[in-house]
């Protein structure tokens, strides 16, 4: 039986968190996670709801410590919260918010830390132990659960650490603007940081001004976790910013030319990831110098039934892809968008996320997205709407940018502009949060552009 180190750190005086400009040694984080795990119910699964990334970790740890299994849903509305109490009955809800109104027993984290304890050595886990079982919402909306083992999210994360070249001589601190329970911040914000030795920032900046502060909170190397969403905002800022050592960017498609604009503005490396809540990370790129993606050792990508499957390294149970990828060698491929996102009109194929690249392309469009509706249209056509945020530009300059760059039947009826887009905490756009704006606008706006 193979047992893994909860952390890899090599001594307990070293870092492993920053809260503001505070340092959390190794050894404060295992008194804080005892002290944690003496006070959960005996309920096995564990709902953590944390906005503080170090209490998250806590959490996280104190869980598996205590051989209870995290449930990471992608949402925490009233509808999912039911349907996790439906899969297990026994969950309770881990929080630090006073005002947390999820409808479970609930578990306050502590407000003070714990007293640091005598050295110790740091705990092993069976490697077969379950960590997480983290959930998509398939097209019913219901739930569907995938099990995390200590040994796939150790050998995931370790694998990541070797491919992005951090060195281990050097310490490391991981800021993300993502929350950890999302796949993507779970593995590069959290797990990365306790399974290679370095530490995570306890904050989840969102705004410019906030993540320059976060920042300038820590010492040593520079890690900034986040999304094409937060990039753009934060490079629009033009803010005086620390050095950044790497940028690491998921959870949308990131354009060449914003790539280019944040290793100029921020000097320093940016690498893309890519992943799937079932697979975890599987990929990278460096995006400015190609468009190819090098998967992570040991993964495979399988066809079956004219679909790619990810298996091998960490991935322990073969999972479908739910992206045109297109394989150029036996460790790369091509991107070519979301299966769903490929769109066939008069006979001319193109996708969703190629035409939201060539939208938010166009200098003084902060955010944009088209819509591709379910039906067609009173007059039996096909049609794409567009929802643009460019309070400097008017319809008629973005509809002669597009024409430059876009096939004219993709062009978009109506074209409608908006304050701001619906996007998630992750910088995800819903298709229904977009579908229920369009509707909005639609009857609302002045702004509203046939062609």
């Amino acid at each position: 039986m193979q047992k893994l180190p909860l952390v890899s750190h090599s001594s307990l005086q070293q870092t492993i968190a920053w809260r503001k400009n505070t340092a959390i040694t190794v050894g404060q984080f295992l008194a804080d996670v005892a002290a944690l795990a003496s006070i959960l119910p005996a309920g096995q699964h564990v709902l953590n709801v944390c906005r503080d990334r170090y209490h998250f970790a806590v959490g996280f740890v104190a869980a598996l410590a205590s051989n209870k299994i995290s449930l990471l849903p992608p949402t925490h509305t009233v509808e999912m919260v039911q349907q996790l109490q439906a899969f297990a009955a026994d969950v309770f809800c881990l929080h630090d918010n006073p005002d947390c109104d999820i409808a479970l027993p609930k578990v306050c984290y502590p407000a003070s830390p714990a007293a640091p304890l005598a050295p110790a050595e740091i705990p092993l886990i069976d490697a077969q132990q379950v960590a997480a079982i983290v959930f998509t919402s398939g097209s019913t909306g219901t739930p569907l659960p995938h099990v995390k083992r200590w040994g796939s999210l150790v050998r995931n994360v370790q694998a990541q650490a070797k491919r992005l070249g951090l060195d281990p001589e050097l310490a490391y601190t991981l800021i993300g603007t993502i929350p950890p329970q999302h796949m993507y911040g779970f593995e590069s914000t959290v797990l990365l940081a306790l399974q290679s030795g370095n530490a995570l920032h306890s904050s989840q900046p969102f705004y410019p001004e906030d993540i320059a502060e976060t920042l300038t909170q820590t010492s040593g190397e520079r890690i900034l976790v986040s999304t094409p969403l937060h990039l753009r905002l934060l490079l629009d800022a033009e803010l005086s910013l620390p050095e950044i050592s790497l940028v690491l960017s998921a959870t949308a498609p990131l354009s060449e030319t914003l790539a280019h604009k944040t290793e100029n503005s921020l000097h320093a490396p940016l690498v893309e990831i890519y992943g799937s809540t079932e697979t975890g990370q599987i990929a990278t790129r460096r995006t400015t110098q190609t468009d190819e993606w090098q998967l992570l050792p040991d993964v495979r990508l399988q066809s079956v039934d004219e679909r790619l499957w990810a298996e091998g390294g960490h991935v322990e149970i073969p999972a479908p892809l739910n992206d045109v990828i297109v394989p150029t060698a036996h460790d790369r491929f091509l991107l070519q968008g979301r299966m769903q996102d490929i769109i066939n009109i008069a006979g001319k194929r193109n996708s969703l996320a190629s035409l939201n690249h060539h939208l938010t392309s166009i200098e003084g469009v902060v955010d944009g997205a088209f819509y591709m509706p379910d039906e067609l249209s009173h007059d039996h056509v096909t049609r794409l709407s567009a929802c643009v945020v460019a309070p400097a530009l008017n319809a008629s300059q973005i509809m002669a940018e597009l024409r430059k760059r876009i096939d004219p039947v993709f062009l978009p009826r109506p074209l409608l502009f908006a304050e701001s887009l619906p996007r998630n905490s992750t910088g995800k756009l819903p298709r229904q949060a977009l579908q229920q704006l369009i509707s909005q606008l639609v009857q609302t706006s002045a702004r509203v552009t046939e062609y």
